[in-house]
């Protein structure tokens, strides 16, 4: 599958994908404090086990920092 993450193309060797799947994968430690939009539509947290992503989706992942 192929999806365009934060305006870069990748490739998965996998036909289906969920956005907790992907998250688990491009995240791999936990982290709080993440958004993500697929194709400008933001998708609650409650969703990204049940959200399947198709092939040339385009999704945005932001995660939150500290500073100051």
């Amino acid at each position: 599958m192929e999806l365009k993450i934060n305006n870069a193309h990748k490739s998965f060797d996998c036909k289906t994908l969920t956005i907790q799947g992907l998250i688990d994968l491009e995240l791999p430690t936990k982290q709080n404090g993440i958004a993500v939009a697929v194709n400008q539509t933001v998708v609650s947290k409650n969703q990204w086990d049940s959200f399947s992503l198709s092939p040339s989706d385009e999704i945005l992942i932001i995660t939150a920092t500290q500073g100051g």
